[in-house]
């Protein structure tokens, strides 16, 4: 079975749910993420996938996330540390932001029906001060063999660039994932190959239609952003997460258009019990990976869902984090 991953935005929160739903697969239907035919990463989940690719299991990546002891294959997460990072503040909103640059006006002027008012928002917020890439040098310059996508945006126009997939960048996978994860307002743009990128989230957190050409029998979506869960009804939270669901259904829908199978796995309750809108926070990431993995071995189980997964690997029995 040709198996894509498509792995979602989301911050450190966002990894920690990726950690332990991904541990879920491999310990519940015996799925190596490692596998997979095509991996697509955006923001956080580029992370997640460069180190799927640098051979690292998911349940290393757990255990990595936890603070415990890896396996030898995590041995890329050796000399890889826990970088702190500065609280998520409203400053980074309210902040003078950039003025459109002309090719971005002169392309909304000639197409607006496209126009996503959200999206042209958080590009021209104010460029941030903060770097990823002395956090992920140990990444190597190189670029996986087998098919990686790291999904970043133009910082002058905020259109999506998927490296990987028509190139691979001559600054190597670990500038690809930093100007992927390079969130408006919080990590500065970052420079691939002579130009300016940011944050690959900023008009779909998961890009999941990035693999629509691809020959794949099934796509299973991880998606931090998202939510199973019921949150009140005017709250910012819940505009911004029904905002990624919906997108990434737009998404799926036209891969099974495609005839691929589709799997969405999203936090319910639980997980985002343990959230907060520091979606940069270690604070509460044990945690995360916990309910991660007990949610997601419950949609696992849910009838619609196992019955696209059939045949992915053989069944195992649900175990506790």
């Amino acid at each position: 079975m040709k198996v894509g991953l498509v792995l979602g935005a989301g911050g450190v929160v966002g990894a920690a749910y990726h950690a332990g739903a991904l541990t879920a697969l491999e310990q519940d239907l015996g799925w190596d993420a490692r596998t997979a035919e095509v991996i697509v990463g955006t923001s956080a989940g580029s992370l997640i996938a460069a180190l799927l690719r640098s051979n690292v299991p998911a349940s290393d990546l757990a255990a990595w996330t936890v603070g415990a002891p890896l396996s030898p294959d995590g041995t890329a997460l050796a000399d890889a540390l826990h970088p702190e990072f500065d609280p998520v503040s409203l400053r980074m909103l309210l902040r003078m932001p950039r003025m459109p640059h002309p090719q971005a006006v002169w392309s909304t002027l000639r197409n607006p029906l496209p126009f996503d008012p959200m999206r042209a928002l958080v590009t021209h917020l104010a460029d941030g001060k903060r770097s990823l890439g002395e956090h992920i040098e140990f990444l190597g310059d190189g670029w996986p063999g087998k098919a990686t996508f790291v999904c970043a945006s133009r910082r002058r126009t905020g259109r999506r660039v998927v490296f990987g997939r028509s190139r691979v960048p001559d600054d190597g996978l670990p500038a690809a994932v930093a100007a992927s994860c390079a969130v408006p307002g919080y990590f500065a743009p970052v420079v691939v190959d002579g130009e300016q990128y940011i944050d690959g989230g900023i008009g779909s957190s998961t890009n999941a239609d990035t693999v629509r050409d691809c020959d794949l029998d099934l796509v299973i979506a991880v998606s931090p952003m998202s939510t199973t869960a019921t949150l009140p009804r005017y709250s910012l939270e819940r505009l911004l997460r029904a905002r990624a669901g919906e997108q990434l259904r737009r998404e799926l829908s036209l891969l099974r258009r495609k005839g691929m199978r589709t799997v969405m796995l999203e936090p319910g309750e639980e997980v985002l019990s343990h959230t907060t809108a520091d979606f940069m926070s270690e604070a509460h990431v044990n945690d995360i990976v916990a309910a991660a993995f007990l949610e997601t071995g419950a949609q696992l189980r849910e009838p619609e869902r196992a019955a696209a997964l059939a045949g992915l690997g053989p069944p195992h029995r649900h175990v506790a984090a």
